[in-house]
């Protein structure tokens, strides 16, 4: 509710810096005023005019130290609480020396800033108890009307608790609020605990069964078509079942990528390489092998897209270029750089060996985008394609 100084946070500056807080200066200018001017004003001595001017000094000083304003230098919060403390002392003075009835009103606004801007600190009884001094004790020097005295003690007093009683409404309905947003936080989390608990449920049983289901079907169907290879069946069979066989492998692939979606899980690039070589390896019946060399590591969304994309169009090209040739695949995770090496080996170059083949174009561009490399060329056994990326 208040800052470390005291005072309402800036989002409440406007009222903080109202009439109340410049209420004691105000107070005590009226002293200087002609004295027909002021409720129950009398004209000051000249004997006590030095002091009071002295005095009404150093209440519009404490005055100021207690206003929100941007000082230069940061005031610790002792400052302001001496400068209440100095005015309540000023207050019981003037009202010693000369008292007139709008200065009566100092030692209520003393006692009531003591309470809401200074909390329960020891200074602020201070302030409180020679704020009712001020009150009482010159009703009881100057003439002795106790009862007059008493009226004033009591209504500094009956300040004292209303404000008490209004600083602690307002910080029971803060807690309320607070205890109110906790609770709702609370609730967020709760709703959100058992979201990602469905959704992994989800992707446990779409990993043990459809995965499952998906990597089974793959492997019979490359049985299937190994067999009607074997005996010599139709072409447009073992095409079909090519055909199915590739429909399942993108499955078991597609399927893997949404497990990881539901648990919020980003596959790792060289698992996702991995993947695409499985499956080339599943579609094709040719010998496929992944090498990853160095420590694998995150890399960033264009280099992991680039080298995705790579190793898929390459392989791509080997099914259709160089169908069952061996195919190896070499992922190099280096300092500041990493490096993708695809190479099929159909046992002889490639027909027509040219540096824009196997439809590549694409993958160099997207290379030169993000600052890498990419080379492709024929081999003495087959063609080889190599991207580097700098990550």
């Amino acid at each position: 509710m208040f800052d470390e100084q005291g005072f309402v946070p800036p989002d409440r500056a406007h009222g903080a810096f109202s009439a109340i807080r410049l209420l004691p200066a105000v107070l005590v200018v009226t002293l200087f005023l002609p004295h027909r001017l002021v409720l129950g004003g009398e004209p000051i001595p000249s004997d006590e005019l030095p002091l009071l001017i002295v005095l009404a000094a150093v209440v519009i000083i404490g005055n100021v130290t207690l206003l929100p304003l941007r000082w230069p230098v940061r005031m610790p919060p002792v400052a302001s609480q001496i400068g209440l403390v100095a005015m309540a002392a000023a207050a019981v003075g003037i009202l010693l020396l000369h008292s007139n009835g709008l200065v009566y009103g100092l030692p209520f606004w003393t006692a009531r800033m003591a309470v809401r801007y200074r909390g329960p600190a020891p200074l602020g009884y201070v302030v409180i108890g020679l704020s009712l001094v001020a009150a009482a004790l010159p009703m009881l020097l100057q003439s002795f009307n106790w009862l007059a005295a008493l009226g004033l003690t009591l209504g500094v007093l009956a300040l004292v608790l209303l404000t008490v009683n209004r600083q602690g409404r307002e910080e029971r309905l803060e807690q309320a609020e607070l205890l109110l947003a906790r609770r709702q936080q609370v609730v967020e989390e709760h709703a959100r605990a058992a979201a990602l608990a469905e959704r992994a449920r989800i992707a446990r049983e779409v990993h043990d069964v459809l995965a499952h289901s998906l990597a089974g079907l793959s492997l019979t169907l490359q049985g299937t078509r190994l067999m009607l290879q074997r005996d010599n069946a139709s072409q447009e069979v073992i095409d079909q079942v090519t055909k199915a066989q590739k429909l399942a492998a993108d499955g078991l692939a597609e399927a893997r990528r949404a497990v990881a979606a539901l648990r919020d899980d980003k596959v790792p690039d060289a698992r996702a390489i991995a993947d695409l070589v499985t499956a080339f390896r599943l579609e094709t019946g040719a010998p496929a092998d992944l090498t990853i060399n160095g420590e694998p590591r995150d890399l960033p969304a264009d280099a992991a897209s680039a080298l995705y994309r790579t190793a898929q169009e390459a392989l791509t090209n080997a099914r259709k270029h160089a169908p069952g040739a061996r195919v190896d695949a070499v992922l190099d995770f280096k300092d500041g750089r990493t490096v993708l090496t695809v190479t099929d080996h159909p046992g002889k170059p490639p027909a027509h060996a040219t540096s824009g083949g196997y439809g590549l174009l694409g993958m160099r561009e997207r290379a030169e985008l993000i600052g890498g490399e990419l080379e492709t060329g024929p081999m003495e056994d087959g063609w080889r394609v190599r991207l580097v990326v700098p990550a």
